[in-house]
């Protein structure tokens, strides 16, 4: 649960190491998002000044938005550094639909398309260099929008789940103020750049920042520390409405389906929570509580053996055996795609002409998660993934004789959408691996054998899987 009562520093550095110090970090590779102002800039140098004592790799993201004229130098500015700092650094330039950029809706498109490009680079986690006053901002926005608990907990110093990205968020400067970063900036004589949109006050955030939170700070100096107190006391409420969601829906083993069932048993308000939660732990953003109702309503009042297909956050949810499933959109065949080696393959649907990130990716690991495969048979240029034809066979049991792969998916109780959509894994013309039935045992590395770790992230299933996170200490 949330702690309420957290330590405040005035010394980034000092607050930064509080935060880190609570996660095991040693050999993981920490991706920080730059976009070469203050508060980033600040961010890479303490987590370089912290590299030693942790023992983390570090690398850099920054994504150019292309809305200021002076994107292009901004990135120029955070490629000199990184090259200055001796820091690996992959760039990202997105496009924001030229509908949003005429609306005050360019935020949050602008904020969409950067976590987008987060999700894709990230390692094993993201550190974002939200402070204090960005909570409070944040806290302020979710009143104003009619948030629930989870939407006032706003935001946190670790989140070992989040819908826009696969690896943890780590926020180690949300214990201190904006001032105090600027301060330790000019003490460490950084260089930065400035973005002028963050003066135009048409802009909500901007709105607060520069028009309310002044006024408020008069009457309530202690703003920042009261309002960051009220989000932690809403994450508290927040983790015990999702434990007892997870009890309520039957989640502790299973979070990929739920069963209606369970529920018709409950109390209106328990049965909207854990479905809410049912969602929240598939990465997917919560509804309204109109919109809640009405998904509750199809999926309870129709009859048990009725198919129910809902939409929402982009996804498909469908009720199969009365189970409800987070499902993919139909997108035709697959194309074959051809691993060369890299961390993240990304799969397309020519059906539709689609980006390539249409069907999802496949994620390649040097350790888990993920199923083991031998790295020696895993040749760069030999391995592709295809689509379903039929009469494909595959012995993932090495007691048990070769099976046909219908058979296989039939007896996993598998919903007929999702074993069309698996991407199959060929080594070679051999099937290697099918996500959800195994890996072939002539593709399974022995005992102290090199192995990829390779797992399937469909585009509308993008939960976290917890084991990926950094490790938190043992505390005593």
């Amino acid at each position: 649960m949330a702690n309420t009562r957290k330590r405040r520093s005035s010394d980034p550095l000092a607050s930064a190491a509080l935060a880190l110090g609570t996660l095991d970090l040693a050999g993981r590779t920490l991706s920080v998002g730059l976009s070469g102002g203050v508060d980033s800039v600040a961010l890479l140098k303490l987590l370089l000044a912290l590299r030693p004592r942790f023992g983390y790799s570090l690398d850099v993201i920054h994504v150019n938005h292309g809305l200021s004229p002076h994107a292009n130098k901004w990135e120029a500015f955070c490629a000199e550094l990184c090259r200055k700092w001796r820091v690996p650094l992959a760039i990202e330039r997105v496009r924001v639909p030229a509908d949003d950029k005429k609306g005050k809706g360019v935020e949050a498109a602008a904020r969409l398309q950067r976590y987008g490009a987060f999700a894709r680079h990230a390692k094993e986690a993201l550190v974002l260099a939200h402070h204090l006053d960005d909570q409070a901002e944040t806290l302020l926005l979710q009143l104003l929008r009619g948030a629930g608990v989870r939407g006032l907990a706003a935001m946190r110093e670790v989140s070992l789940r989040s819908p826009q990205v696969q690896v943890p968020v780590l926020r180690p400067l949300l214990r201190v103020t904006r001032a105090d970063i600027e301060r330790y900036a000019r003490r460490e004589r950084l260089k930065w750049v400035e973005d002028e949109s963050n003066d135009l006050t048409a802009y909500s955030r901007n709105f607060l920042r520069h028009r309310v939170l002044p006024a408020l700070e008069q009457l309530f100096p202690s703003y920042r520390e009261t309002l960051a107190r009220s989000a932690a006391h809403c994450a508290e409420a927040a983790d015990m409405l999702e434990e007892t969601g997870v009890l309520d829906a039957g989640l502790a083993r299973d979070v990929t389906k739920l069963d209606c069932a369970r529920l018709r048993e409950l109390p209106p308000a328990r049965a909207a929570n854990a479905l809410r939660t049912f969602l929240a732990l598939n990465g997917l953003l919560a509804p309204d509580s109109a919109k809640l109702a009405e998904m509750l309503r199809q999926l309870l009042g129709a009859k048990s053996d009725a198919g129910v297909t809902l939409e929402h956050d982009g996804a498909v949810l469908r009720r199969y055996r009365d189970w409800l499933w987070i499902a993919g959109a139909d997108q035709g065949k697959r194309a074959t795609v051809i691993w060369n080696g890299d961390a993240v393959l990304e799969l397309g649907a020519p059906s539709t002409g689609s980006t390539a990130d249409s069907a999802g990716a496949l994620l390649f690991r040097r350790r888990g998660p993920g199923v083991r495969i031998a790295a020696g048979k895993m040749i760069p240029g030999q391995v592709s993934v295809r689509a379903r034809k039929g009469g494909e066979k595959l012995k993932p049991d090495a007691k048990r004789p070769r099976r046909s792969l219908k058979n296989l998916l039939q007896e996993s109780a598998m919903p007929p959408w999702e074993r069309d959509a698996l991407p199959l894994l060929y080594c070679g013309s051999a099937l290697a691996w099918v996500p959800g039935i195994g890996v072939d045992c002539a593709f399974q590395p022995a005992p102290g054998e090199a192995a990829w770790f390779v797992s399937w992230r469909p585009l509308h299933y993008t939960r976290t899987h917890k084991n990926t996170a950094p490790r938190r200490r043992n505390s005593g």
